[in-house]
Order: C-alpha cells, then sequence, then structure tokens
C-alpha cells in the first residue's frame, strides 16, 4: 500500500495517523516532492477509475492561473489534464491510496482510508 501525501495537508496527516493506528504497513509518496510522472497519473487515474478532472484541485491558485474551470472534460482533453498535473502537483487530490488489490482510492475520509486497508 503507498499513500500520496502533503505533509501540509490535514486530511493526509489524519489518513497517515489512521493507518498507524491500524498498524497497517505502508510508503509514503510525498508527490510534491517525488513528482509523480505522467505515465504513474495514468496508472493511478486507472486504478481509481477516474479521469484527471476527477482528482483535479481546480481552487488552487495554480488551477486559476492556468483556466482550468474552463478546460474540456472529454477524452481528447485527457493527456492535457495529465500533462498539467504532472507540471503542477499542487493540483492533485490528495492523499490518494494505492491499495493491495490494485485499486485506489483518494482517502479524504477516515471511512475512504478504512476502505483502502479492506481491499
Amino acid at each position: 500500500m503507498e499513500i500520496w501525501i502533503n505533509p501540509a495537508c490535514s486530511k493526509c496527516r489524519s489518513a497517515v495517523r489512521l493507518l498507524d493506528a491500524e498498524g497497517v504497513g505502508y510508503t509514503v509518496r510525498r508527490y510534491l516532492e517525488d513528482v509523480p510522472s505522467p505515465d504513474e497519473i495514468r496508472a493511478v487515474l486507472d486504478r481509481l477509475g477516474l479521469e484527471p478532472w476527477d482528482i483535479t484541485r481546480t481552487q488552487e491558485a495554480d488551477a486559476k492561473e492556468l483556466g482550468l474551470k474552463e478546460w474540456s472534460r472529454v477524452a481528447d482533453a485527457r493527456e492535457r489534464w495529465i500533462t498539467a498535473l504532472a507540471a503542477h502537483p499542487k493540483l492533485i487530490q490528495r492523499p490518494i491510496i494505492t491499495a493491495e488489490d490494485g485499486t485506489a482510492v483518494v482517502a479524504r475520509t477516515d471511512e475512504a482510508v478504512r476502505d483502502a486497508m479492506g481491499r
């Protein structure tokens, strides 16, 4: 199990605390420092069953500067979004947990973290 976190994020800290309290083994990826490649973002999206715009933090300053709210959200625009997430990792929703069964969850709630632990 791997968890993508930003240590400054309260939801990330909460998820890590819950994983620790449950004694679950996991690897931390500080994705702002160890930036995921476009291929890694594609793989996580496949595991999540989501599109890049589904995991984009559109209220961030970078998102506003890029005008992401106006970007198309169709299959032909997918690569543009993935490129933006790789270039601006702060835009990636967090935390993301990749589960043992090959799936992943955006773990913003204790329920989502527990769901990932059960997979």
